[in-house]
């Protein structure tokens, strides 16, 4: 899914948020052309990946619809674990799914280093193991506690388990990997939001004095 780019030009002591870069500042009406490096339009990077392109990894996406198609930050999300090929392993109500379509746009968290070679070879014989045990047929599912990110987190920790490292708790997780994944996940969607209903988006910079 093709995503439009974010441009982020600075001038005015603001960032001026655009989808193509204006001929002139919106903030003050002179000609940003010839007005220095930091009034050169500057693509944003998106937090968004297409999760059957990220082997290995923890994916996070809207249970229904996606986030730049109008998720409004306080609806489910949805969690699952690739294996090397992209293929998404996930669970809910109805069991494990094995998905090869329907995460095209995800936060995505590698899970595997790549000179953890071992680990490499044995990752998807690993998660079609865990995910065939019975802890995850569909009547054991409860959507606070047996859920698709215990799913997920319980899979992750019988890997550190294997590899005879620690375990990790959902807080912990959550604080280290995907807090900070969302937080830029939800800039970015703020921005989409605000640039498809007006053509600039301005923000001023903090504790700088306006220059034209």
């Amino acid at each position: 899914m093709a995503e439009a780019a974010i441009l982020r030009v600075r001038h005015c002591g603001a960032d001026i948020f655009c989808r193509r870069p204006p001929p002139r500042c919106p903030a003050c009406g002179r000609p940003l052309r010839g007005a220095g490096l930091p009034a050169a339009p500057v693509r944003l990077p998106s937090p968004f990946r297409h999760g059957h392109r990220q082997p290995r990894a923890f994916l996070l996406r809207p249970t229904a619809g996606t986030f730049l198609g109008g998720y409004d930050g306080r609806s489910d999300l949805h969690v699952g674990i690739t294996n090397s090929n992209g293929v998404v392993y996930n669970y809910n109500e109805e069991g494990i799914h094995r998905a090869e379509t329907g995460w095209e746009q995800c936060i995505s968290i590698p899970l595997v280093q790549p000179e953890e070679f071992g680990l490499l070879q044995q990752w998807d014989k690993l998660l079609e193991e865990f995910s065939v045990g019975e802890a995850w047929l569909p009547h054991r599912y409860e959507e606070h506690d047996h859920n698709c990110y215990t799913y997920a987190l319980a899979f992750i920790n019988s890997v550190l388990t294997a590899q005879g490292k620690r375990q990790m708790s959902k807080s912990e997780f959550t604080e280290k990997f995907v807090i900070p994944q969302t937080k830029k996940a939800s800039k970015y969607i703020t921005l989409h939001q605000e640039l498809t209903a007006n053509d600039f988006y301005i923000v001023p910079l903090p504790h700088q004095e306006k220059q034209c």
